[in-house]
């Protein structure tokens, strides 16, 4: 009997009924009272999951449409910004921010590990950091399975003029991201992760440093120009058609969220990590992130000596309808990457597990059957 596919991936996510209900509605008129209700009312949710009092925009874009609209608002041709890669999304803050012809500095971070906060500061003291008008770092840098240190990072840079500017693409509604408190200018978001939505929307929230910078921008933009957006989120609406149906899905996912609670959310997400990094130790198999920065949302495992890793994963998507994801870059073929983000319970990764331990042995790899799934349950708490 074949069910529904089980995503365990760092995006898309599972969709709950619920939300997926409310895409299947009739459609409505964009610049209607109606509209404007479901947008208020995602917009509350959103600055309450952001933790702001900021305004969030909310762009139809992917979570790149979001990065790329956060450097072309705010800077202009020949800033100064230093851009901290820990991974495949960390470079591609690189090649964004050097396509708009900024004066890129990069720390280049061994994949696997995650950003010191120190380092940061050390370059920002020197004569090469001097002038930085920006800091770009991604959270849960999902190429590698990392999390950085964003608190830490925000602390550094507390006092000085730059722009702090955090891709949260994954990481907003699965980890803790306290965008005013921690002093982060720009906190972009995407749907398809831990918000439990479709693919489509990406969400920016705006401090006021940052506003006093985009209205200095010289850099071109028309569709993600941001002082539009701000003229028409004061009138509850968007200045071009927008995705209507994901913003009702939106506020309907928001309010999951805000009822199971923020707490609630992260220490699931902490726990899930937790036992699915128990699960693949028990295994014989070894992780790839150091575990001092392991992501709460993704655990990423390297392949074992001998093993076709792409290969176990095939069998995990097409025999037992459960689809985790590989390596990219330089690390195919290298590492498997198995999500727990977004509407994702104990009972799903017991079962991607199990999957797992069959898949494994389907391919050679010699384990006791039951050994990755007993050591998470004995972490899960359920």
């Amino acid at each position: 009997m074949r069910k529904d596919k089980l995503l365990m991936t760092p995006g898309p996510t599972m969709i709950p009924h619920k939300v997926r209900e409310t895409m299947a509605r009739q459609i409505i008129h964009h610049r209607t009272k109606e509209f404007e209700r479901y947008f208020v009312k995602m917009n509350e949710g959103l600055k309450k999951v952001f933790q702001t009092q900021n305004p969030v925009l909310t762009l139809v874009s992917s979570g790149t449409g979001g990065m790329e609209a956060a450097v072309a608002n705010a800077f202009s041709p020949g800033d100064k910004v230093l851009v901290v890669s820990t991974g495949v999304f960390g470079d591609r803050f690189v090649k964004i921010t050097t396509r708009f012809g900024l004066d890129v500095k990069v720390i280049n971070v061994p994949w696997g590990c995650g950003a010191d906060p120190e380092e940061i500061k050390k370059f920002l003291d020197s004569p090469e950091g001097d002038g930085v008008k920006g800091v770009f770092v991604t959270h849960n840098e999902t190429s590698t399975g990392v999390a950085n240190d964003i608190k830490g990072i925000g602390e550094v840079l507390k006092g000085r003029d730059c722009l702090y500017i955090v891709d949260a693409i994954s990481s907003l509604g699965g980890m803790e991201v306290k965008t005013d408190e921690w002093g982060i200018d720009m906190v972009i978001a995407g749907s398809q992760k831990a918000l439990m939505l479709p693919p489509g929307l990406a969400f920016v929230s705006v401090s006021e440093k940052a506003w006093k910078a985009i209205e200095k921008s010289k850099l071109p933009k028309f569709y993600f120009d941001f002082l539009a957006y701000r003229k028409s989120l004061n009138d509850n609406t968007t200045p071009y058609t927008t995705a209507v149906s994901l913003v009702i899905a939106a506020s309907e996912a928001l309010d999951m969220i805000l009822e199971e609670g923020l707490e609630n959310i992260f220490a699931r997400h902490r726990n899930l990590a937790e036992a699915c990094r128990a699960a693949v130790k028990a295994l014989g198999l070894e992780l790839f992130a150091d575990e001092r920065y392991a992501s709460d949302l993704i655990t990423s495992i390297k392949a074992p000596e001998g093993i076709d890793i792409d290969q176990v994963r095939k069998i995990m998507n097409l025999q037992y309808d459960i689809m985790v994801t590989g390596g990219q870059q330089h690390l195919k073929g290298k590492i498997m990457r198995i999500g727990h983000m977004g509407y994702v319970d104990g009972f799903d990764l017991l079962k991607t597990i199990t999957a797992l331990e069959l898949s494994l042995l389907k391919v050679g790899y010699k384990l006791e059957l039951g050994t990755g799934v007993t050591a998470a349950l004995k972490t899960l708490k359920m």
